[in-house]
């Protein structure tokens, strides 16, 4: 028996130093790796460790600071609560990561508690990083608020036909939810090479939803990829220009349009918007005359600041404008995003009362031009990590923005949030709480409006006979104030367009091509009206004998024969018409539905066509190139036993009988 102790004490005494030094053997390799911030390296090589020394405080805080310098932060948790039980006091910053690691984890008390225990440490001269410290309490207190009162909101990774292992992020829809472009560091970059960071360079990506689902993307290819990053920032809202970061001076915002065939090689965006500092995010209204964006120049109120630009008459980019105290704090502000309604600005975040990090926000455009107080998205759409680069569909229900989560399947991954439905949500009430003698007020969760007055119209211009289609220039005319807001180009290879309108307004759209009859279109959008998208196939006619076209916004008085105010464009641009084709005679004629006798709704007719007659010769057309005639109800195109039917019956055409 005594032999046997002896054995195994002679055993133990050569183990224990061979175990020893296979154990510092370890550490010295993982903390390698961990010194020169290798932590994805330094992870497993600390595993290896705590395999044999789990009680090992400095190997579990250093794997616990490991996993918070990796996509994987939630893991540290564990690593570092053994850490400080085994000894609380292994390095003055180690409540400042223990409580990083539990803000991380949304578990905010406990956070709360570790993040007041490290305050209390700080020299009370060192004022940058109390003034650090209280902000991530000031986040703690949000968090337990907003977690308290979650949103109705789902999260969905987009899967594996758009995200890879690699880091995809950045996305960006057209208004209709049709087109999806992104960016991605995944392999088959244009120029085939790696950075510094032996990481494949970012490439922008474009995928289309065809039948609700994202169909494989594709690399968008010269010369929007060089064989550098090139990285997708916004996209117009009809999918027709993208806007493009780059690394020149210290980033620039480039922009590329499509030609219906090819992206045209990007273009910087000019003198008032870049500058030598620098500017990493845009958002485009659906008018496309205002950006929002985002830059670090001086004179701003904070490091980033979100700053606006109007186009000029010129068609160039005005001054730009920061928007002042109510959006901008003295932290980051972020990818901006305009939604298609033009009024409501989405952004991200680090000086609002955020849960951590980057949040994202929203904020309302008022009647008298100046912006709403920001309102958090809440809880789980925001997280105690970085929430960035969030765009919406023009309908509201679905939201896109990358992160970096435990479910993804690669570095950062690309998600939608289907959104929470229009109803009304119980507010937070306001709770006050006192950081370094300033009083801040954490805001309510922002409300879900059950209106949106946002109507998409799309669709496609084509040659009446040969079906062709045709690019085209396209007009839309508030008709209320006589006044154009929107002007494009439909696609010169599909002859399609999409247009955003505001519900509430009585629009006009008018459709010009050479060679061909000018086309007008009436649209009578209620202020009630909810989301919609209303489709529209414009053909075209040829200038020829015989053809006829509906002069849709040509508008009377009821029961007169008075033009009233909204007709002057479609008037001037049947003038128009004529000066550009001086040897062109055409005939008037007015339309009724058959409400009254037939003599009355002739004189009624007949009058009305003269008007437009009378309009033309005033403004010096010959009256030898003009005819006029009142049909009433003998050539009708439509049932007259339907409301619909009258109201098209009801209507003004012109056709030419000589060119």
């Amino acid at each position: 028996m005594l032999k046997n102790v002896l054995m195994f004490l002679l055993w133990l005494a050569l183990i224990l130093p061979l175990s020893a030094q296979n154990i510092n053997k370890l550490k010295k390799n993982a903390d390698s790796f961990f010194e020169r911030e290798l932590y994805t390296e330094a992870i497993p090589a600390y595993k290896e460790v705590l395999k044999l020394a789990p009680d090992d405080a400095d190997a579990n805080y250093r794997m616990g600071i490991s996993y918070l310098k990796t996509i994987h932060k939630l893991k540290a948790l564990p690593y570092l609560e053994k850490a400080y039980k085994l000894n609380p006091a292994l390095d003055e910053k180690i409540d400042y990561d223990l409580a990083t690691a539990y803000h991380l984890n949304h578990e905010f008390e406990k956070a709360l508690s570790n993040y007041k225990n490290y305050r209390k440490k700080l020299n009370p001269k060192d004022l940058v990083l109390i003034k650090k410290v209280d902000r991530k309490i000031y986040e703690c207190e949000n968090g337990m608020v907003y977690k308290s009162s979650p949103v109705k909101a789902k999260i969905t990774n987009l899967g594996g036909v758009l995200n890879t292992k690699y880091s995809d992020f950045a996305p960006v829809i057209s208004a209709d939810e049709s087109i999806l472009v992104f960016t991605s560091r995944r392999p088959g970059s244009t120029g085939g090479l790696l950075d510094e960071g032996l990481e494949h360079y970012e490439d922008v990506y474009l995928t289309f939803n065809k039948q609700k689902k994202w169909i494989a993307p594709e690399n968008i290819g010269r010369p929007v990829n060089t064989d550098y990053h090139d990285a997708s920032i916004a996209i117009s809202p009809d999918g027709q220009i993208i806007f493009l970061y780059k690394d020149d001076h210290e980033g620039d915002i480039f922009m590329s349009k499509f030609d219906g065939v090819k992206w045209t090689k990007p273009e910087e965006m000019g003198k008032t918007i870049n500058t030598k500092y620098g500017e990493t995010s845009i958002s485009m209204t659906a008018d496309g005359r205002t950006v929002y964006f985002t830059s670090n120049k001086p004179g701003g109120l904070g490091e980033m600041d979100i700053y606006r630009s109007d186009k000029d008459k010129k068609g160039k980019w005005g001054e730009a404008v920061n928007l002042g105290g109510i959006i901008n704090t003295e932290f980051d502000e972020e990818s901006p995003f305009i939604h298609p309604d033009g009024k409501t600005l989405y952004f991200s975040s680090r000086g609002h009362a955020g849960m951590g990090d980057f949040d994202i926000f929203k904020s309302t455009l008022k009647p008298d031009g100046k912006w709403s107080t920001p309102e958090n998205l809440g809880y789980p759409i925001n997280t105690a990590d970085a929430d960035i680069y969030f765009v919406l569909s023009a309908d509201n229900k679905h939201g896109y923005y990358s992160s970096e989560r435990e479910d993804g399947l690669g570095e950062k991954d690309l998600y939608m949030i289907s959104m929470p439905e229009p109803e009304p949500l119980v507010e937070v009430a306001a709770k006050e709480t006192t950081l370094d003698k300033t009083k801040k007020t954490i805001k309510p969760i922002a409300k879900v409006e059950a209106y949106n007055p946002v109507t998409i119209l799309k669709g496609i211009v084509f040659d009446e006979l040969t079906k062709e289609p045709l690019a085209a220039d396209l007009k839309v005319i508030d008709n209320e104030k006589n006044e154009v807001i929107t002007e494009i180009k439909t696609n010169s290879a599909t002859g399609t367009f999409l247009i955003v309108l505001t519900s509430g307004k009585n629009y006009g759209i008018e459709v010009n091509k050479q060679t061909y009859l000018f086309h007008s279109e009436n649209f009578d959008i209620p202020q009630s009206q909810s989301y919609q998208e209303i489709y529209k196939e414009i053909p075209l006619k040829k200038v020829a004998l015989g053809s006829k076209i509906i002069l849709k916004n040509i508008f009377f008085d009821f029961d007169k024969s008075t033009l009233r105010p909204e007709s002057t464009n479609e008037l001037e641009r049947l003038y128009a018409l004529l000066l550009e084709l001086p040897k062109l005679k055409i005939e008037i004629s007015g339309h009724t539905d058959n409400k009254g006798s037939a003599e009355y709704n002739k004189n009624l007719s007949n009058s009305r066509a003269k008007a437009v007659v009378d309009y033309l010769v005033n403004k010096g057309i010959s009256k030898d190139r003009l005819q006029y005639a009142g049909y009433g109800f003998d050539r009708p195109i439509a049932d007259n036993a339907t409301d619909e039917g009258r109201q098209l019956n009801r209507r003004t055409e012109f056709e030419i009988i000589a060119n």
